[in-house]
C-alpha cells in the first residue's frame, strides 16, 4: 500500500505521525484544497515527466502551470507526461497520490519556485486521500531523489 510507504519513509525524519487522511478524495488539487480546507494553490501538485535519462517528478504549486519553453530549456527535453497506467509503474505512486517520498530508485525530484511563496503547502502522501503539511525547506529536505530548485512554471506570479 503506498501510503504506508510513504508513511514507512517519513519515518525516518519523525514526520510519518503528521500524514493527513481523508474519508474524501485528494486526489485533484481543488478536491485536495477543500479536503484539507487551504487555497488551491497551497496544495503541492506532483507531476510525473519521462526525460532520455529516466523519469522525473516536479512538484509545484497547485496554480502553476508548466512553461513548456522553460521547461525544454531546464531539462533539454520536451515536457512528456506518462500516460496514466505507466506511472505507478514508473514512480511507485499511482496517479492522485503521486508524491516525492517512497518513489522507485532512480526518480529524481524536482521543486518549482511557485512554491516558495506560501509558509507552508500540502504534497500528497501516495494515496488519493492524504496529504501533509510541510515548509518549503522541509519539502527539499524530505524529498527522496531532490535534485535542485527549478523555474518552470507559469500563471502563479
Amino acid at each position: 500500500m503506498s501510503i504506508q510507504n510513504v508513511k514507512d519513509y517519513l519515518s525516518q525524519f519523525d514526520l510519518d505521525g503528521n500524514v493527513l487522511e481523508f474519508d474524501t478524495s485528494s486526489a485533484t488539487v481543488e478536491l485536495a484544497a477543500q479536503a484539507v480546507g487551504v487555497i488551491p494553490a497551497r496544495i503541492a501538485k506532483t507531476l510525473s515527466f519521462v526525460l532520455p535519462d529516466g523519469p522525473i517528478l516536479l512538484v509545484a504549486a497547485g496554480d502553476a502551470r508548466i512553461d513548456n519553453p522553460r521547461f525544454k530549456a531546464q531539462f533539454h527535453a520536451k515536457a512528456k507526461m506518462p500516460g496514466p497506467d505507466e506511472v505507478e509503474a514508473l514512480i511507485g505512486h499511482g496517479v492522485g497520490g503521486v508524491c516525492p517520498f517512497a518513489v522507485n530508485d532512480g526518480v529524481r525530484a524536482y521543486l518549482d519556485v511557485s512554491l516558495r511563496r506560501f509558509d507552508t503547502v500540502f504534497p500528497a502522501c501516495g494515496s488519493a486521500n492524504s496529504a501533509i503539511e510541510l515548509t518549503p525547506a522541509q519539502l527539499e529536505s524530505v524529498a527522496q531523489g531532490f535534485s535542485g530548485w527549478v523555474d518552470v512554471c507559469k500563471g502563479w506570479q
